[in-house]
């Protein structure tokens, strides 16, 4: 399946391959962005290519005698400390008072 984005065409008739590999492309960028607005589709590369490697990994485990790399927490903190950090700065830098407000525990006094 990823080998499919890397074989293009830059003739003006496509063959099947490279249809089927434009249609489906459209097909999931377009679901994947439906429900995010338009300042977050920039976001979208780094959605599908996460979303493609966790199904690949993921389906290591229907070979026999094999597991998932997903089930081994350095694999899991190793994907989920940069996303999340990413999501946190990213949060500082466009609203710093709300993103400070997610960090403080509920109930907090008003003053901090």
């Amino acid at each position: 399946f990823p080998l499919m984005i890397w074989f293009t065409t830059n003739r003006l008739i496509q063959n099947r391959y490279s249809t089927i590999q434009s249609s489906l492309l459209t097909y999931i960028t377009k679901q994947m962005m439906l429900p995010i607005n338009i300042s977050g589709h920039k976001w979208g590369s780094t959605f599908i290519t996460l979303m493609l490697m966790l199904m690949l990994l993921n389906t290591l485990g229907l070979l026999p005698y094999t597991f998932t790399p997903t089930t081994q927490l350095s694999m899991n903190m190793a994907l989920a400390m940069p996303a999340w950090l990413m999501t946190v700065l990213t949060g500082l830098r466009n609203q710093p008072t709300t993103s400070l407000g997610h960090l403080l525990p509920e109930g907090t006094p008003i003053l901090l």
